[in-house]
């Protein structure tokens, strides 16, 4: 396939930022377990009914499934509907591998690593959420590997799926600076302190910008055949509109996240609703 090179990235981390600075209440840990795929090992959780609808979890940049997932109360949401939980941490994320090699983190070599847990798993096809970064990984996974995906839910990335969002390089310029001291640029300064906080490998999320900057392309949208809930905060800059990807897809449907911007959009307790009622229609 013709790929499109361009900065993809979004503001997931907005999010994992707010979540350092308010109290959360969802915090129970679920428990992580161990696959090994392409060389690397990966974290991941599998909880709920193990009868139940599967649902695959995939997180944005910076984050990880327990900051994306657990903490604003998907996995509770999900596990009390009934459903089959699975989350991955994704390669330079969590408690996965985290190669510094830029040739790394192409966004379909990290939805093979989705489309691995699920065959490591036993899961024929599942639904599948992905947030920012990791709705871009989702998009992937459905083109990729779509016998594995029933549905799709793109939360956080509208429009910018096609064409981009904007250019990375101050932020892996932050996270690569020797000194937090150093570093002037806003954006690369909120990154590089939510690194520093959390422990993160700033060399692996400095070659995970470097590497991931693939867009889908509208013919390659057009190919999005599974149902699709595209969900975006109303005060989402990043994102782009949602109306405008919905327009290329097959089978696709737009929920307004009221009054949510790009980093409190993913914990919202209407996306959830939204989800739900998406998962009762389809």
């Amino acid at each position: 396939m013709c790929r499109v090179k361009s900065p993809l990235f979004t503001h997931a981390s907005h999010f994992i930022f707010a979540i350092l600075l308010r109290p959360t209440v969802h915090l129970n840990a679920p428990n992580f377990s161990r696959f090994s795929h392409a060389g690397m090992e990966f974290s991941y959780f599998d909880e709920g009914d193990p009868n139940g609808a599967p649902t695959l979890l995939i997180h944005g940049f910076a984050s990880s499934a327990m900051v994306n997932w657990v903490h604003p109360g998907w996995l509770q949401t999900l596990v009390k509907a009934g459903r089959r939980v699975i989350a991955i941490d994704n390669r330079g994320h969590g408690g996965s591998a985290k190669p510094h090699d830029a040739g790394f983190y192409h966004p379909a070599m990290m939805a093979g690593d989705s489309a691995a847990l699920l065959d490591h798993l036993g899961i024929t096809t599942a639904d599948v959420i992905g947030y920012s970064m990791g709705a871009r990984i989702s998009a992937f996974l459905a083109l990729e590997h779509s016998d594995h995906v029933r549905s799709l839910v793109l939360g956080g990335l509208g429009i910018r799926l096609v064409r981009g969002v904007e250019d990375w390089d101050p932020i892996a310029k932050a996270l690569l600076a020797p000194s937090i001291a150093t570093v002037t640029h806003p954006r690369g300064l909120m990154f590089r302190s939510f690194a520093d906080k959390t422990g993160s490998d700033r060399l692996a999320l400095a070659a995970c910008i470097a590497s991931n900057r693939v867009l889908v392309t509208e013919a390659e949208a057009a190919h999005l055949v599974q149902p699709v809930l595209i969900c975006v905060g109303t005060k989402d800059d990043i994102a782009g509109d949602p109306r405008e990807l919905a327009d290329l897809l097959p089978d696709a449907r737009v929920i307004d996240i009221p009054n949510r911007d790009h980093m409190l959009a993913v914990g919202d307790t209407v996306f959830k609703k939204a989800v739900l009622d998406f998962y009762a229609e389809i």
